[in-house]
């Protein structure tokens, strides 16, 4: 019983990382925009998120919890905002291909964010910015000592709370809104959607930074709760994006299911780790990267399925250029 609680309490964090990537990543896409910069936007958003709280801590004499959530937030919302807007300008002002842009962005992104990074550590393989992890990874008073429910449900930080309901939010905008209405209209046909009077330029550049901005709020997720506020120049975070944009089709471009989905994955990759104690088996180490590779095939054998069946609702915004599988009428 314990070996399960310990993977549903690894499983939920972890899938709260991508779950923000992914739901960032879904409104970017609604509007026609397929951004593979993902990656390279969640490392802009932990490290400016690490390092305003960083410095806050070590240069304010008293720092308050408060004031160190503020700052990262809107630190992290801010640099992956901006990596969205230099995405936007490439690609939809310059036309340059968004496969190659968002490659080249994920690349930035990792240079900027370590390069930077290695004037903190400054010689160090590591360094921490300890009040930023308590205040983010504050467990729900009272709520959280309920025995194994309160563990399970409620013994996390607040932004996996914050990615439930902006799932939800986000599911609710994009169906019952006037401007997600229009959003999606973006994404399916850009041509028509300006014919009827929407400003097509406008709408692609909001959802492409907004939706870049989330996805920072998942790199910012990842150093200072995830990681218990440790900033180190690994590529961890890199696998994590591509997770999320796997997340993105295996949710078939619904923000509910990312909820379940992301914490799905996070259940299929620590899988290695914990499976083998609950059935009292033995897993060789060389089947430990076969094994994490889980969520991957899943989502491969989820586009076949969808891509079969051909339900509209299931299929990604026309203009996205994934639309190969689509019935042609």
């Amino acid at each position: 019983m314990s070996s399960l609680i310990a993977w549903i309490l690894r499983a939920i964090p972890f899938g709260t990382i991508i779950m923000y990537g992914a739901l960032g990543e879904i409104v970017t896409e609604k509007s026609g925009n397929l951004n593979l910069g993902v990656p390279g936007i969640m490392y802009l958003g932990g490290f400016a998120g690490f390092a305003s709280s960083y410095y806050y801590e070590k240069l304010a004499q008293n720092p308050n919890p408060v004031i160190c959530i503020v700052l990262a937030l809107f630190c992290a919302l801010a640099a992956s905002a901006l990596g969205g807007l230099i995405y936007a300008f490439l690609t939809i002002t310059l036309r340059a291909n968004q496969n190659v842009t968002g490659l080249a962005l994920t690349t930035f992104g990792m240079g900027v964010a370590n390069f930077f990074g290695v004037f903190i550590l400054n010689g160090a393989s590591y360094t921490a910015a300890p009040l930023a992890n308590k205040a983010f990874s504050a467990k729900i008073p009272v709520l959280s000592g309920l025995g194994v429910a309160g563990q399970v449900l409620f013994s996390y930080g607040f932004l996996v709370y914050a990615a439930i309901l902006l799932a939800i939010v986000l599911q609710w905008f994009f169906a019952r809104t006037r401007v997600g209405l229009n959003l999606r209209a973006v994404g399916e046909n850009p041509a028509t959607a300006d014919a009827a009077g929407i400003n097509v330029t406008k709408y692609k550049y909001l959802a492409t930074c907004i939706g870049a901005a989330i996805c920072g709020v998942g790199g910012l997720y990842y150093v200072l709760d995830y990681n218990q506020g440790i900033w180190a120049t690994t590529g961890q975070i890199e696998a994590l994006g591509w997770l999320a944009v796997a997340l993105v089709i295996f949710t078939t471009w619904k923000p509910l299911n990312a909820i379940w989905g992301a914490y799905l994955f996070g259940v299929l990759y620590w899988l290695y780790q914990f499976l083998p104690s609950l059935l009292g088996i033995t897993v060789p180490s060389y089947m430990t990267d076969l094994i994490q590779m889980l969520p991957y095939v899943v989502t491969i054998l989820v586009l076949i399925v969808v891509s079969l069946r051909k339900k509209k609702e299931n299929q990604p915004p026309a203009h996205l250029g994934l639309a190969y599988f689509r019935e042609e009428r």
